[in-house]
């Protein structure tokens, strides 16, 4: 039988922590995060198709697309970001689903797809079972500010792009809470995986 379980959470509430924990145990982890940025490699149909929609503007002297240049466009712009997504989501879907059953054939039972926009870009159709890791918003706030060296503005804008972290929590079938330190992650995480048999 071969399970497919979605990882999911706010940004900065800990996913990719959460991902490490699951790899150090041995389990597959297609992150979503990893093949948006292959799929926009020089060469990639996605990079082609962002350089006709947003110009070559948003390219590094090297022909890279600018990261934070393209970044700041979107995310104070709802129709680019929508633009953006129309262009990356279906790529990133199509190679997630291609390694997921890769994986599958290699004879690997479990597959976590660590998708930061699980609920938002409706793909739970994708997944048999949803993960979400949950951070309080001030916490996520105070987490994102450090991590990446933003102003309150700059971090809530950020936030702000997503769905409501507390929203997400109805819509999961298992939450681990991630405010207190990584050993109480971690065995909150076990204690899941030992109750769907997967441990």
């Amino acid at each position: 039988m071969s399970l497919t379980i979605g990882l999911t959470g706010g940004i900065a509430s800990g996913k990719s922590t959460v991902s490490g924990m699951l790899q150090s145990l041995g389990l597959s982890v297609i992150d979503a995060d990893v093949i948006a940025r292959e799929v926009v490699e020089i060469g990639e149909e996605a990079y082609k198709e962002i350089v006709v929609t947003f110009g070559e503007d948003i390219l590094l002297p090297n022909r890279t697309i600018n990261r934070q240049k393209l970044g700041g466009l979107i995310f104070h712009n709802q129709f680019l970001r929508e633009e953006l997504n129309k262009i990356v989501h279906p790529a990133v879907r199509k190679r997630m689903i291609q390694q997921k059953e890769k994986l599958f054939k290699q004879g690997k039972d479990i597959v976590f797809l660590d998708i930061p926009l699980l609920f938002e870009s409706k793909l739970t159709y994708l997944v048999d079972k949803t993960l979400l890791v949950y951070v309080k918003p001030e916490i996520q706030l105070k987490r994102l500010m450090l991590r990446n060296n933003l102003t309150e503005k700059e971090a809530l804008a950020r936030i702000s792009s997503q769905m409501p972290i507390d929203d997400k929590v109805s819509l999961a079938d298992a939450v681990l809470d991630n405010n207190g330190t990584f050993d109480m992650t971690k065995s909150q995480l076990l204690s899941l995986l030992n109750k769907w048999g997967i441990l």
